[in-house]
């Protein structure tokens, strides 16, 4: 693998986790300072669960149009199941020798890659819960309150599919440990007390959207009063205008943070020059200096995987948007409150198809 590309490399960028919004000034700041690695950028979106359909015929017909994915664990784990990645850390992990610098739970979030991708991006996630506080007088602060309330106001409170929702999979993963379930890394055998929880709460639920969207669609408009929500899907809405700053967030007695990141990964078959670029690229993108910029407008908060990526380094811009949006708790409760890795991918799929079948059934839309 040689040390730079012989010659400046194109690359196109698909992105299925919305990360462009955390990395796409990292990306086009490199190139832009390394015109003779990389010299254009184009990025492509689209959804995770069509990421296989997409990259499986093109490593198969040896015809790449993507060469670089940006992914949350379930592409990742998606593509490793049908050998779809370079293993990018396994190879090649001399040349991302920053990755020595992550913070213990972006650090744990890169076990979870077996040697396939790397962690550019990193957050805490929640679960924690938003509120109007014109409607909600008195704040839950434990799942039997949330219920209580959900029954004693039915129709007010409600969360997506969580197949389909970064948040509702983390309240989905957060209940066993807040329940304390016999086993929260087992849906099928070790949440007797989550499974019970959520039918008796489902009760109260007309119907599960089959997205995020949706959830903040109906909290701005009144229809929802109260929601379990991330730290993310907290402060971004309220900054872009989808929902009015006067919703207010609080958190659970006593929860475990369920983490989340997201991933870079090679699809097999890519060349020598194109994978040199792209060890480069992400090198620079684990710098505190590059990685700050993850802050963004507070979508994945606060979203770098890397020590030292302090909040004083991020683009004006994104300091600002935290000091108005953000809550000034949030930092300490970050430090304060344990921390877990998401469900294996196995686990994942069984607890998704679990919540179908027992909880959601007939009362979303499957996608």
């Amino acid at each position: 693998m040689p040390d730079k590309p012989s010659a400046p490399v194109s690359l196109h960028i698909l992105d299925v986790a919305g990360n462009q919004k955390l990395t796409g000034q990292m990306v086009e700041d490199f190139a832009a300072a390394n015109p003779d690695v990389i010299s254009s950028v184009t990025w492509e979106s689209g959804g995770a669960p069509d990421l296989v359909g997409t990259i499986k015929p093109q490593v198969d017909s040896g015809n790449l149009q993507v060469d670089l994915v940006l992914t949350g664990n379930d592409g990742l784990s998606a593509g490793i199941g049908q050998d779809l990645w370079v293993p990018l850390v396994t190879e090649y992990g001399d040349r991302l020798s920053n990755q020595a610098n992550y913070l213990e739970p972006a650090a744990a979030m890169q076990e979870l890659a077996g040697g396939f991708g790397a962690v550019v991006t990193y957050y805490p996630s929640g679960p924690l819960l938003q509120y109007d506080p014109g409607v909600v007088k008195d704040v839950p602060s434990t799942p039997e309150e949330v219920l209580a309330w959900a029954k004693a106001n039915p129709g007010k409170f409600g969360y997506a599919r969580p197949a389909n929702s970064g948040p509702g999979r983390t309240f989905l993963m957060g209940l066993p440990y807040i329940l304390g379930d016999s086993d929260p890394t087992d849906p099928e055998k070790g949440w007797d007390k989550t499974w019970a929880y959520l039918e008796e709460l489902g009760a109260t639920i007309d119907n599960y959207p089959t997205g995020t969207g949706q959830v903040i669609t109906n909290m701005s408009d009144g229809t929802w009063s109260l929601i379990p929500t991330t730290t993310g899907w907290d402060i971004e809405p309220r900054a872009d205008n989808r929902e009015p700053n006067k919703i207010e967030a609080a958190a659970f007695d006593d929860f475990t943070w369920v983490t989340d990141a997201h991933y870079a990964v090679v699809p097999k078959g890519q060349s020598a020059d194109k994978i040199s670029a792209i060890l480069m690229l992400l090198q620079d993108m684990l710098t505190p200096e590059q990685n700050a910029k993850a802050y963004d407008s507070g979508y994945f908060y606060p979203g770098p995987a890397i020590k030292g990526a302090t909040l004083d380094k991020a683009p004006q811009k994104s300091q600002d948007t935290i000091a108005e949006f953000g809550r000034d708790w949030y930092d300490a409760l970050i430090e304060e409150k344990d921390k877990v890795t998401p469900l294996t991918p196995e686990k994942m799929v069984q607890a998704f198809d679990i919540w179908d079948r027992e909880i959601g059934a007939g009362k979303f839309e499957a996608k």
